[in-house]
């Protein structure tokens, strides 16, 4: 798989993200993902594969999507037989975020970027589209760290793996009224916190890589953008965790009030979740024999820089891992339009 698309899914991540900087600082999120969303469907249908999006965007609120169970790729369209060879074909399962951060591209702020993760068909889990507690840890605390005990134990557990004084870690929470007493038990350990907007699967990547001060992320956040994080932390080795949230009293969101406890309950029965207060891992989300996870900075990231457009181009920074090679790849691309006179450094 990986040296099929390898590649291609690269091309896929570059591609939304330079649509979505166009509309960076524009005040336009909607606009932003919608060609973000637009940019990463026409390259994924130029893929030699057939793919089905397992999860989309776009059911928590009105945006455009790529939508769950839309199916991607030379091999969906009626002809093509004359294209793909049965006996070659290679079926995939896609989760996509095509703009991580919309109000960030909006605003012009730092952390956004484009992410997809693939996998063997049944390799991700279809989370459904409700709220998830999660936790990222770097590899030296995976299974030591566990979502079920206290912020101030897991801090406890991090700073005896990483040898470190809780005062020298550093612990991503999304700025969330719902998180204000876990904030408040960080910071009693003596522990320093870093609130962000929005954009959790950059901060859950940040905290596998030594270098980026991000030592973990706690707190609750979108539920498919949780199986996306556990891909990425899967292939890395780091620790992850999510727990999905049916209470709607525990989010306490706009979005959230259509549904009451039960309720949502029973939807998550209807979808085959039969413990709604299951502990899921990475090896769970991510339970694929191989998985390719790919990003691509629209604005600029701990991680990643942002897109720098010029004239006739633009130049855009990758990443992308996999489970399959044990590798991350950081992949720095010029992109050249219409001759240009100068090629951006």
């Amino acid at each position: 798989m990986e040296s099929t698309l390898g590649l291609e899914i690269i091309e896929v991540v570059e591609q939304a993200a330079i649509a979505s900087a166009k509309w960076m600082g524009m005040g336009e999120k909607d606009t932003a993902d919608q060609v973000a969303v637009e940019a990463m469907r026409e390259r994924m249908n130029q893929i030699h594969m057939r793919g089905r999006i397992v999860i989309g965007e776009g059911e928590r609120d009105d945006a455009p999507m790529l939508y769950i169970g839309e199916e991607v790729g030379i091999c969906t369209r009626e002809d093509a037989k004359a294209y793909c060879n049965p006996d070659e074909l290679i079926e995939i399962d896609i989760a996509v975020d095509p703009c991580e951060g919309t109000n960030l591209v909006a605003n012009g702020q730092p952390g956004s970027m484009a992410v997809l993760a693939i996998s063997e068909k049944g390799g991700l889990f279809h989370a459904p589209d409700y709220y998830m507690k999660k936790l990222a840890a770097p590899p030296a605390a995976k299974g030591k760290v566990d979502i079920r005990k206290s912020a101030t134990e897991n801090i406890k557990i991090l700073s005896e793996c990483l040898g470190r004084d809780p005062q020298e870690l550093v612990i991503v929470v999304m700025d969330r009224p719902r998180h204000k007493d876990l904030i408040k038990e960080i910071r009693a350990t003596g522990a320093r916190v870093r609130l962000i907007s929005d954009g959790d699967v950059s901060a859950a990547i940040c905290a596998a890589f030594a270098g980026t001060n991000i030592h973990a992320l706690m707190g609750i956040g979108a539920a498919p953008e949780g199986v996306i994080s556990a891909a990425a932390m899967r292939c890395l080795g780091g620790h992850f965790q999510g727990q999905l949230i049916y209470d709607p009293a525990d989010v306490n969101t706009p979005e959230s009030a259509g549904w009451s406890r039960e309720e949502n309950i029973e939807r998550l029965k209807s979808m085959g979740v039969t413990d709604p207060d299951k502990v899921y891992e990475a090896e769970e989300l991510a339970s694929g024999e191989t998985v390719l996870f790919a990003a691509c900075g629209i604005t600029p990231g701990t991680l990643m820089e942002g897109v720098r457009l010029f004239h006739g181009g633009a130049r855009t920074q990758s990443l992308v891992i996999s489970s399959q090679s044990m590798t991350a790849r950081f992949v720095d691309t010029i992109h050249m339009w219409d001759n240009p006179q100068t090629i951006q450094l």
